[in-house]
């Protein structure tokens, strides 16, 4: 299995990171030095999860081996079991390993919209956002808010999120898409049933290395008052920033930080990741074009469905994947979901995983 997950040379990466982490002048940039130790941690991980496989193959041929021994059928029983987790395991981390696109290490940017339906939707909206957090914060993943804008009643209108962390993109472009509710509304005094939506965007954020060109004379800036959830963060001055790219019409915001100038900076991040995922989705609806495929209809072509009446389950469109519990996906149980995907894209690209 070393060989064929090439542990050796995440070992040597290891190394060579931790001896630049030694260095003197290596917190000189604090942005370069997290991105170096959330790589380290990343490798870390990888190889010891190999490890722990390592262990778990060695305990299935020590039972096979002694159930063959004794011819205890129980024992036989229990290796089996222990085998198919084995494989279940192994084909986590194989995932895990294929997330090789060149933007599968990055942080993610995470944008949630409420569709038309008022009050039913945004409180939607608020739950999506709750589960994202709980599953990337049991990830140990960092979740930032860059901007928030509350519902008029409850729930939310809009969010911005920065979810740091490995591999953090290559998961959560699982996520992308249209997200369909169905429940009896807490908001409905007669107890009827509603089908609410909403939207996810993820794009990964971008380096400081990447390069693409904004010309000034392009860009619209307004500044406005910051808002918070529940009425957190609000700043008595205009330091929030909304920045317009004219030619795409590719609006951003962000008023997470404290001045304007730094809201300015973010924001601008924010404004090259989306060019840079736009001229990415350009790129691929050419290709798409010559390969004569029909590519899938944004809004209004859910990606997943989540179901609590009349009875309870949570299921995905693209994959056929499914779970009976939908309180637990929507606490953060998204793993499955997400492993799903990845399976998918990777049967689709031609792969062999299964």
């Amino acid at each position: 299995m070393g060989g064929l997950f090439d542990v050796a040379t995440k070992r040597e990466r290891i190394e060579a990171l931790e001896a630049k982490m030694s260095e003197a002048s290596f917190w000189d940039d604090p942005t370069a030095a997290q991105k170096v130790i959330g790589e380290v941690n990343g490798l870390k991980a990888l190889v010891e999860k190999y490890s722990r496989l390592q262990v778990q193959l060695g305990d299935v041929q020590v039972g096979l081996e002694l159930a063959q021994d004794e011819d205890d059928q129980e024992l036989f029983r229990e290796t089996d079991t222990a085998s198919e987790q084995l494989l279940a395991d192994l084909d986590a981390y194989e995932l895990e390993l294929l997330l090789d696109n060149p933007y599968d290490r990055n942080n993610a940017i995470v944008e949630l919209h409420p569709g038309a339906g008022g009050t039913e939707s945004q409180d939607w909206a608020l739950i999506l956002l709750r589960m994202y957090t709980r599953w990337a914060e049991r990830r140990g993943w960092k979740v930032e808010t860059l901007d928030y804008l509350p519902g008029d009643e409850a729930g939310l209108k809009s969010v911005t999120l920065l979810i740091s962390g490995h591999n953090a993109y290559g998961y959560l472009k699982a996520e992308k898409g249209v997200h369909r509710l169905v429940r009896i509304s807490p908001f409905d005094s007669s107890g009827r049933r509603h089908t609410s939506f909403a939207s996810v965007d993820v794009i990964p954020e971008i380096d400081d290395d990447v390069e693409i060109d904004i010309k000034t004379d392009d860009l619209k800036v307004d500044t406005y008052r910051s808002t918070g959830a529940g009425g957190q963060h609000v700043n008595t001055t205009d330091s929030a920033v909304r920045i317009t790219h004219i030619p795409t019409n590719i609006v951003v915001t962000c008023q997470s930080e404290r001045s304007q100038i730094q809201n300015r900076a973010v924001a601008m991040k924010l404004l090259a990741a989306k060019l840079v995922e736009k001229r990415r989705e350009q790129q691929e609806e050419e290709l798409a074009a010559l390969r004569g495929e029909q590519k899938d209809i944004g809004w209004g072509s859910q990606i997943r469905s989540y179901v609590f009446h009349p009875y309870s389950m949570v299921k995905d469109h693209r994959t056929n994947f499914e779970i009976g519990n939908v309180q637990a996906v929507v606490d953060g149980e998204l793993d499955g979901f997400v492993n799903a995907y990845l399976r998918w894209q990777l049967q689709r690209r031609g792969g062999s995983a299964s």
